[in-house]
């Protein structure tokens, strides 16, 4: 068994986006918070015992939405798990969905729009089964007089995404936050070009993702800071709604989840104790997350970590908190959600 394998291209890293509660026993996965086991999780791993193992195939992004899960892929390899878990890191999201239409991925972990996309394409043939990564987007400049969303008033704000769910964050916040009309978008094409402005001009601002941002801060040399993360935007100006500000997602193929129950257990299981060990202890995780092929640096590993939003949310608020997202996407442009909202059954609520 092969814990991971790392697939690159030269499209380079794809960006997309508090810890999230789980009550499912920890199969397998050890390390978990106290109190978290139950019945339902000891008939899953009863189940995966007496079945034999499933080889699971999962797929994940090189970012984010992959760091939360190094724990999990080191107990993958050591064979601490009931069910052999084979992951695989890819450049793009565009690697990936081929292969989760194709059943040659069980799981995969991709930008939140993504999934609704990919449930349309196949006509609800996949199910979301946990967020896993909150907004990873914050506001970056050397302008010290810039320390809260409203700040921006009057100026030019340099970012990527045009056209795509940034864009859409973005002027759906600036119109939460009576902004509209006054804050200039200006987009580059690759997050480095937004680093130079604001390394060119000092009073500059830009909106930068995890873990580019902190990369990026390191190479100022203190010339810059973030001051603002668009996730406490979003909490503060949308949080009435029960949505929040995301960047990835895990869905399942639904004929998986129904032929496999206990192994989509497992993983989300596997996966909450993971993101739980990897916020709680970033300096012990920086290397593994090197290791894994994810970020080039430890110390901006460690660095990284805590604004990297890692989560694993299920159930009820799972749907409340992209269901909410989803609608903002949808609103702004239907083809960023596959042109419609996904059905209830999008949902994985077991």
């Amino acid at each position: 068994m092969r814990a991971f394998t790392v697939e690159m291209t030269r499209r380079g890293f794809a960006s997309a986006l508090a810890a999230g509660a789980l009550s499912l026993a920890l199969v397998g996965c050890g390390g978990g918070s106290a109190g978290a086991g139950s019945a339902a999780g000891s008939a899953a791993g009863g189940a995966a015992g007496a079945a034999g193992p499933v080889e699971v195939h999962v797929a994940s992004l090189k970012g984010p939405t992959s760091i939360g899960l190094v724990r999990f892929m080191d107990q993958a390899a050591s064979g601490e798990t009931d069910n052999e878990f084979d992951f695989a890191i890819s450049a793009a999201a565009d690697e990936i969905v081929p292969k989760v239409i194709q059943g040659d991925v069980d799981i995969a972990l991709v930008p939140a729009n993504v999934a609704s996309v990919l449930y349309n394409k196949t006509e609800g043939a996949v199910q979301v089964i946990d967020i896993n990564t909150l907004g990873v987007l914050s506001v970056v400049t050397g302008d010290a007089s810039v320390t809260s969303f409203g700040d921006l008033a009057g100026h030019t704000v340099y970012m990527t995404g045009k056209g795509t769910t940034p864009e859409y964050v973005m002027n759906y916040l600036l119109e939460r936050a009576g902004l509209t009309g006054q804050v200039t978008l200006e987009f580059k094409s690759e997050p480095t070009e937004v680093l130079s402005a604001l390394l060119t001009d000092p009073s500059a601002v830009g909106v930068l993702p995890e873990p580019f941002k902190t990369a990026a801060i390191a190479k100022s040399e203190g010339k810059l800071s973030a001051p603002v993360s668009l996730t406490d935007v979003w909490d503060e100006l949308a949080g009435d709604t029960g949505s929040r500000l995301l960047t990835g997602v895990t869905v399942v193929r639904r004929t998986f989840a129904e032929e496999h129950p206990e192994a989509v257990a497992e993983f989300l299981s596997c996966h909450a104790a993971s993101v739980e060990a990897v916020n709680a202890s970033p300096a012990d995780w920086a290397q593994a997350v090197v290791d894994a092929g994810i970020v080039d640096n430890a110390a901006i590993a460690e660095k990284a970590i805590p604004g990297c939003m890692l989560v694993c949310q299920t159930g009820k608020d799972m749907k409340a908190a992209l269901g909410g997202y989803l609608q903002v996407l949808a609103d702004a442009d239907a083809s960023a959600v596959g042109g419609k909202l996904p059905a209830d059954d999008f949902y994985y609520m077991e």
